[in-house]
């Protein structure tokens, strides 16, 4: 269980997280959904530890994670795995090269700068990529490939560090709609198949409710929806996104269902 407790983020007098609290379970595949400037990316990236917050604790296991330095939090970002919108991929390097970064923290200094991976570690990272139908890529420049390619290679990268939980930051923002389902179907197997936590964060509510088995909505830092994804009707996405709301969601199609939205 990942608990978040009264987690906040300020920077001068903006509150980026104001008094966020949740609880999130093993195997679930999270959404995090509202506009942007709405606090998603900040979250995420509180929960790895990229940036520090004002307040509040994140708790895994008992272990507070807040409060880790050192190998131990080198060691919780490998556990809590990232993948961004910006794919983060070397490109002058190859694909199997960029998926064995992964495992850096997995090996000793020496053998990881000088690049002599293990069978074992080789053999990973290919089972990696054959998982998600880019094996044949291995050879390949990263920064020959398309977008999506590139994200499945991060996502591959992001399952050889054998992580507990994977936090994607807006993993499809720059793709077409063919890679956009490419990259939400090897999310969607590496939480299915393998049993991995997902947080993602997303600006479409349609791929949200197609993929996500719990969203929630963020609105000015604060945590303001928490609900199936069949509670996430016209209203709801009204609430949290105003005008935007018919760019995000076809609102033809809405389902029928309760909702349950939190005081703000």
């Amino acid at each position: 269980m990942l608990s978040i407790e009264g987690l906040s983020r300020h920077f001068g007098s903006k509150r980026a997280l104001d008094d966020v609290t949740l609880k999130v379970a093993e195997g679930s595949f999270v959404g995090i959904i509202g506009r942007s400037g709405a606090g998603k990316s900040t979250l995420l990236r509180q929960i790895n530890r990229l940036a520090e917050p004002t307040s509040g604790r994140i708790v895994y296991h008992d272990r507070d994670v807040t409060a880790l330095k050192g190998k131990a939090l080198r060691d919780w970002r490998a556990d809590c795995a990232m993948v961004f919108q910006q794919f983060n991929l070397v490109g002058r390097l190859d694909v199997l090269t960029n998926v064995l970064m992964g495992r850096l923290n997995k090996v000793s200094t020496v053998p990881s700068v000088l690049r002599l991976w293990s069978r074992q570690d080789m053999a990973m990272a290919l089972a990696a990529l054959e998982a998600f139908d880019i094996a044949n890529l291995a050879a390949q420049r990263a920064d020959s490939l398309s977008g999506g390619q590139q994200q499945r290679v991060a996502i591959a990268r992001a399952l050889v560090q054998e992580p507990k939980i994977v936090l994607a930051d807006e993993p499809i923002a720059s793709l077409d709609p063919r890679n956009t389902k490419i990259v939400m179907d090897a999310l969607q197997r590496m939480n299915k198949d393998f049993g991995i936590t997902v947080l993602c964060n997303l600006h479409s509510l349609d791929l949200a409710r197609a993929y996500c088995d719990r969203l929630i909505g963020m609105s000015a830092g604060r945590v303001v929806f928490d609900g199936k994804a069949f509670d996430l009707t016209e209203d709801v996405a009204r609430e949290l996104y105003g005008l935007e709301a018919g760019d995000v969601m076809d609102l033809d199609d809405e389902p029928v269902a309760s909702r349950q939205f939190l005081d703000a």
